[in-house]
């Protein structure tokens, strides 16, 4: 069969490979043109096989550890990852009363919880506000909990010597000498000992005010986590981004990244050029020509305590997908780098209502991935609920048990009004489970590239208590190696977030130093990670 005009008939095969082309937009290629696109592309852009992935987890939703998935019924079904959100704990905020907003959150080495975040105070002006000024007053609160889940508020009464009698008791950032100034969007950092000056705790946050000298991103110190070194602080850059601003230290470069928005050049409608100290310089007057929407910008340096050169470059903004549903506009994305791995809760943001936190991730810190459905790391409260409008999540979770706990800043009314109350509450993960790669009814399998094996047993995070979990080892060319077939080990059933996989009682550590690739056999089980032990003790 034929298809087209009688001087350029088409086989049915030429047209459905034209078809497939089409659909990226492209024209049919030569396979001899495609092998030589191919290898011109950048060799960073993929990993260094063999993979020497040591003894952190190895989380499988992307093309990093993973090869290649596919179903037994290959036409039919197929591999698919599955997004797990995040549970909540109880229908109340844990914290609230000061309307919490940007904020993060730790437990110290003696498992006391630590809050620092900007707190609210509603300013009341008895004839109305004034076109202008200001509808609250933020200062950084400071909360701690022995348990995570009931929290204080303690009366440190820090600076008896402020004016403002409306300053917090629990308040610690506060300048005599500019009363005024803002202390928003605490977040702390996690950096090597060789760049903390001495401090035990370091902490990026936004000033603002009346008082051009504190404006812009800035970073303190603290031996105590309380007391503040405020005479010594630093700002890094002057661009008032007011959002989290995480500054986030990567060992493998060895360089710090900050992700922010470019608010030196895009602004709010009815934002002022006075925004913050960037107004004015070399370039001349910034000028507000419109709205942009809100994407995610990334800047980085090697020196911490230093202004920071260059400009922020966008690397994230709202797609096609976010736009079908209203969400044209990124709030911001607070970001931690963990197990090699960049996890940005980007906050999705439906100007000038509702906004929710989403899962972004990249290994590089620039290529960031999204899942094509959007799913929420936590779901909206019902309506009328304390978190029923918006939610910000913080990415730092903390591991207790199996859980990873996310904390979160909760909204009843949107982002457009002042009208709204905010509290922040609990959600609750199993630890490493936000995305999985389940397998069919009738069976998948996932296949990882070469890694070289670093030695000790092969710890499995998997729940197939609905279905089954075999695993098999092979060589480079997915020759299966003898006595670690799929028949030669147990088919596990149970959900558990460190199964050791042994054949025959056979451990893998037999196979140290060696290159291998692992194959996951899945029916309808979930695979999030695997990992080599530490040791076989």
């Amino acid at each position: 069969m034929s298809m087209g005009n009688s001087t350029h008939p088409v086989s049915r095969r030429a047209a459905l490979q034209a078809g497939a082309f089409g659909l990226l937009g492209v024209a049919a290629t030569p396979s001899s043109r495609i092998k030589r696109a191919a290898a011109g592309i950048a060799a960073d852009a993929w990993p260094k096989t063999p993979l020497e992935i040591g003894h952190d987890p190895q989380f499988l939703f992307d093309l990093h550890v993973v090869d290649c998935t596919w179903g037994v019924q290959e036409k039919s079904e197929s591999v698919k990852r599955v997004f797990h959100a995040a549970r909540k704990h109880g229908d109340a905020p844990l914290l609230s009363g000061d309307q919490p907003s940007h904020f993060t959150v730790m437990r110290d080495d003696d498992g006391t919880f630590r809050l620092w975040y900007q707190l609210n105070h509603r300013l009341e002006y008895p004839d109305g506000r004034p076109k202008g000024q200001a509808q609250f007053h933020s200062y950084c609160g400071y909360a701690q909990s022995t348990d995570g889940l009931e929290w204080e508020r303690p009366e440190l009464n820090l600076f008896p010597q402020a004016t403002d009698a409306s300053l917090p008791k629990n308040c610690i950032l506060y300048r005599p000498d500019s009363p005024t100034s803002h202390f928003d969007c605490p977040q702390l950092l996690r950096t090597p000992e060789r760049d903390r000056r001495g401090y035990r705790y370091l902490l990026t946050y936004l000033g603002g005010g009346s008082n051009t000298k504190y404006r812009g991103i800035r970073v303190v110190g603290s031996h105590d986590g309380v007391h503040w070194d405020l005479a010594n602080d630093v700002q890094i850059s002057p661009i008032g981004s007011d959002h989290h601003n995480s500054v986030v230290y990567d060992p493998q470069l060895d360089e710090y990244v900050l992700y922010l928005r470019s608010k030196h050049i895009y602004l709010a409608p009815g934002q002022r050029g006075g925004f913050d100290t960037i107004e004015e310089g070399e370039a001349g007057v910034r000028v507000n020509t419109g709205q942009s929407r809100r994407g995610v910008a990334r800047m980085a340096s090697r020196d911490l305590w230093q202004a920071w050169a260059g400009a922020p470059q966008t690397i994230l903004i709202p797609d096609e997908t976010d736009a079908a549903a209203g969400y044209n506009f990124f709030y911001g994305m607070p970001t931690q780098y963990s197990q090699g791995i960049y996890w940005g809760f980007l906050q999705s943001f439906r100007m000038n209502d509702y906004m929710h936190a989403e899962l972004a991730f990249s290994r590089d810190g620039i290529r960031f991935e999204r899942l094509p459905w959007r799913p929420k790391i936590i779901e909206y409260g019902l309506e009328g609920a304390w978190d029923s409008v918006m939610i910000l999540a913080s990415p730092y979770w903390i591991e207790v048990g199996d859980d990873w706990w996310i904390y979160y800043n909760g909204w009843d009314g949107p982002h457009g009004t002042a009208q709204r109350t905010g509290g922040i509450g609990l959600a609750k993960l199993r630890k490493e489970r936000f995305i999985s790669q389940r397998g069919p009814a009738t069976g998948g399998v996932v296949c990882t590239r070469e890694i070289h094996w670093p030695g000790g047993d092969l710890i499995v995070n998997a729940d197939a208590s609905r279905g089954e979990l075999r695993v098999r080892v092979s060589d480079a060319l997915r020759k299966p190696l003898a006595g670690y077939d799929y028949e030669d080990g147990p088919t596990f059933t149970g959900d558990s977030t460190g199964y050791v996989v042994k054949w025959n009682g056979k451990s893998l550590a037999e196979q140290k130093d060696q290159v291998i690739r692992l194959e996951f056999f899945l029916k309808g089980a979930d695979l999030y990670t695997f990992r080599a032990a530490q040791s076989n003790a």
